[in-house]
């Protein structure tokens, strides 16, 4: 099979050919159609200091995908060949206390799709059964079922604390912090202001409905909420971007009592009035993948109930590009000026 491969200790990728995988008789073997790119994917391509101190090389990377079962192992229960499936990304050990107690997303042992073992830039990919969501809905498209794993980061973000009624700050217009737009629209939010400095990724953002677009090379938080009409500030927050002044900022911004969902991962230390943290009585939870299994139930859900939620996420896929042109869509996804850039790999 065609397989994105890193042979090694050191930068990039080759389009090589590599064995197929063998399904286990837990496992479910998988014919990729469509893979997301994403941020892990491109430190992995430049195997920089995060990427040289958790990935195991050599290695097929890529964990956001969409493709059909085509082969399933003896034990396998209910997954069927021919079923149009997505992929939870963390492999968990089931015995560990979280995992035990139903807190799979908190597993210790946790081993990653894409990171710690060969992963979906590639024809094949083989998952445990307990790893594979079956698209129910034919709705889902292959470009919309490659970036579940994503939207299941903006919808755990998201849905991290309740948003009717709320005013919520998003900071990172990137396509995880877009997906956060629709999802807090469609559970009641108020006013959602985002923040970036990407042009294209702000005018994006106001295509998906969000009421204030921030350029913070421009604008400061505090005079956006003026244009908004906020009187005390914004109830919940979503750090989407890892920067080290977001956060900072986002808890300038926050009414007393407010909550503050964090995804990105900063690269360097953060400097934080903890001090205002405390005396305004706010809220901080970290957050990381998905809820498993109730956030992709959610996914599925608001999307086969809501059109325009469905549309919108849709629209944040920006680049379709075949996989034999991987090294163009990792230049347009490291530019980062656009959407999820999404490789077709039936091309072969």
């Amino acid at each position: 099979m065609k397989a994105l491969y890193k042979s090694g200790a050191r930068a990039g990728f080759e389009l090589v050919d590599r064995p197929e995988p063998e399904a286990g008789p837990g496992d479910v073997k998988i014919r990729v159609l469509t893979t997301g790119i994403c941020g892990t994917d491109l430190h992995i391509q430049s195997w920089d200091a995060w990427a040289q101190g958790i990935i195991n090389a050599p290695l097929i990377a890529g964990h956001e995908f969409y493709g059909e079962v085509v082969e399933i192992g003896e034990d396998v229960l209910d997954v069927k060949v021919g079923d149009r499936v997505s992929g939870e990304g963390h492999i968990v050990c089931g015995i560990c206390r979280n995992c035990r107690a139903g807190r799979r997303q908190m597993c210790i042992n946790t081993v990653s799709v894409g990171v710690q073992r060969d992963g979906a830039f590639a024809e094949y990919v083989v998952i445990p059964e307990t790893n594979v969501w079956v698209h129910q809905d034919p709705s889902v498209t292959p470009e919309l079922g490659a970036i579940f794993d994503p939207f299941g980061n903006a919808v755990h973000t998201a849905l991290s604390f309740p948003l009717v009624g709320e005013d919520v700050l998003i900071t990172g217009a990137g396509p995880i912090g877009l997906m956060a737009i629709a999802v807090a629209r469609h559970a009641g939010a108020r006013k959602i202001a985002i923040t970036d400095v990407s042009a294209p990724r702000l005018e994006l953002a106001r295509k998906l409905g969000v009421d204030l677009a921030i350029d913070v090379s421009k604008t400061r938080v505090k005079d956006a909420q003026r244009e908004l009409g906020m009187r005390e500030g914004f109830d919940i927050g979503m750090e989407m971007s890892g920067h080290p002044t977001a956060l900072p900022e986002m808890i300038d911004n926050m009414n007393h009592g407010g909550r503050i969902a964090m995804l990105g991962l900063p690269s360097q230390s953060i400097d934080i009035d903890w001090g205002k943290v405390v005396t305004h009585m706010l809220t901080m939870k970290g957050i990381y993948g998905r809820e498993m299994f109730e956030t992709w139930y959610a996914m599925s859900a608001m999307l086969s109930s809501n059109p325009v939620l469905h549309a919108n996420i849709s629209a944040v896929v920006t680049d379709l590009l075949p996989a034999t042109d991987w090294e163009k869509g990792f230049e347009v996804a490291r530019a980062g000026a656009g959407g999820k850039v999404v490789l077709d790999w039936t091309v072969f």
